[in-house]
């Protein structure tokens, strides 16, 4: 698959051919959803605590005697049927993830890269350098290449104008090739890779 990569501003620089074994696949939902799921449910962070009936701080002297009084037999007033009581049930601190293998996880991505190629939501760049970091410099190199919502990826580092001038722009995200996922791809209109970007994806994949 032939691509052709752009500058920031909007002028050609060539073309680049792209694996059609990363770019040129099939898309297939159910692995991108379990990937997706896979990557929600671990990032949640399962801190959400109920009190049990142990750890009320009530009294645990019986409420009445047992036989004679016509009501239902209750011990503690810690019980969850009464105010105050401890929660039945409730939600403990404990992890949300869950298991997917390592080849599903690269296989989610090349799926993931090749629907954006698909769907003429990937644009390849040269490199991404800002002269200076301005946000309304870089917003407006933005605007002419009809990045309003989009995904950055850039090589092994991002070069430090370019991402302080992003970083205040709305609903463009700037990611290390290293941090390149499914979910951050998926979320965005528009996909955008540097030519190193492109080369480590090819390295990783090899």
């Amino acid at each position: 698959m032939e691509v052709t990569i752009t500058t920031l501003d909007g002028d050609a620089a060539g073309s680049v051919e792209l694996p059609d074994a990363i770019f040129g696949l099939v898309p297939r939902g159910d692995i991108l959803q379990r990937c997706v799921r896979w990557q929600l449910a671990k990032r949640q962070r399962g801190t959400h605590k109920t009190k049990q009936r142990g750890e009320v701080n009530r009294t645990t002297r019986k409420m009445y005697a047992q036989k004679g009084t016509g009501r239902a037999r209750h011990g503690a007033a810690s019980a969850p049927q009464f105010r105050g009581g401890g929660k039945a049930f409730g939600p403990v601190v404990r992890s949300h993830a869950i298991d997917l293998p390592k080849k599903v996880r690269a296989l989610a991505l090349k799926h993931a890269l090749s629907a954006k190629a698909k769907d003429g939501g990937l644009i390849v760049v040269d490199k991404l350098v800002a002269k200076d970091a301005k946000t309304k410099t870089l917003a407006r190199q933005f605007d002419k290449l009809g990045l309003d919502n989009a995904l950055i990826v850039d090589g092994a580092e991002i070069e430090p104008h370019f991402r302080r001038a992003a970083r205040n722009i709305p609903n463009i995200d700037v990611l290390p090739v290293q941090g390149i996922n499914v979910y951050d791809i998926l979320r965005r209109k528009r996909l955008v890779l540097s030519k190193a970007a492109i080369e480590a994806l090819e390295a990783r994949f090899k």
